[in-house]
């Protein structure tokens, strides 16, 4: 009886993740200027802890089973005895890092949420900053910001430098409804890599590396996502319908015919 509910409640979990699985890879299939429905839909992305009273965002980094781990308190939700957990030296950075990321989203974003999910490698650590910030449409402009940054830190031998790769992916759409223009949907993602070493110390602690790389990253992605998706917006708009009144146009045109009769009229040089 007892191997029977041990492999009934094996075939549950392994279906739990299966499901979990089906709906991450569904995600990535469906329109992005929906994601906030899908989203909501499919999973609810963002828990609150109510030891601290203070939201956290949910994902694979700080899952284990059907529990999340939260950055703010370190405790998993459900509770889960065994959780997997980050050394002693690797959470008091995690918690440093919560902290200054969250000045940063308030800073740059004024509003959302973000969390820092840390775990120890072989030689150093790795981590996940993730920022969500979702507009509430109330200037009848709805979009949502979703930026991942997956961080490795390999640390030299000597314990003054170390070797940072840094992946970041940001995924953005937005959606206007005005009178004047109707209704416009824009949407995609990026994904960025970089790396690069830096010496560690009092001054220039991990925090601070990994802090000055993310800033740089997303304000690369930004000024790209501009270019691209309303520059390009903006170009291809301009060039199927001119942004000109036609009474100016009309104007402009009777001004040009003018011009050429009134030179036409003009005695032609001996």
């Amino acid at each position: 009886m007892g191997g029977q509910i041990t492999e009934i409640e094996h075939t549950t979990v392994e279906k739990t993740e299966q499901q979990l699985d089906c709906a991450l890879d569904l995600m990535r299939r469906l329109p992005p200027q929906q994601i906030e429905k899908n989203l909501s839909d499919l999973i609810d992305l963002i828990a609150r802890d109510k030891n601290v009273g203070k939201d956290y965002l949910l994902c694979d980094y700080n899952r284990d089973g059907d529990s999340y781990r939260s950055p703010w308190s370190n405790s998993y939700d459900p509770p889960l005895d065994d959780g997997t957990m980050p050394s002693e030296r690797l959470r008091r950075l995690e918690v440093e890092a919560n902290g200054a990321f969250d000045q940063y989203r308030e800073m740059y974003f004024e509003g959302g949420v973000s969390s820092v999910y840390l775990w120890d490698l072989d030689h150093g650590f790795a981590g996940v900053i993730l920022i969500k910030k979702a507009g509430d449409g109330s200037k009848k402009i709805k979009g949502c910001w979703d930026s991942i940054h997956v961080i490795e830190v390999q640390e030299k031998s000597s314990g003054k430098s170390a070797h940072y790769k840094l992946t970041s992916t940001v995924m953005l759409w937005l959606q206007t409804s005005k009178e004047g223009s109707g209704t416009m949907n824009l949407g995609g993602s990026l994904t960025r890599q970089v790396e690069q070493d830096s010496s560690v110390s009092d001054a220039s602690p991990h925090i601070v590396n990994i802090g000055r790389m993310v800033e740089e990253m997303e304000n690369k992605i930004r000024n790209t996502l501009n270019e691209i998706y309303f520059g390009k917006t903006k170009d291809i708009v301009n060039g199927l319908r001119s942004i000109t009144p036609l009474e100016s146009r009309l104007k402009q045109e009777a001004l040009r015919n003018d011009l050429v009769a009134a030179l036409s009229k003009r005695p032609q040089a001996q």
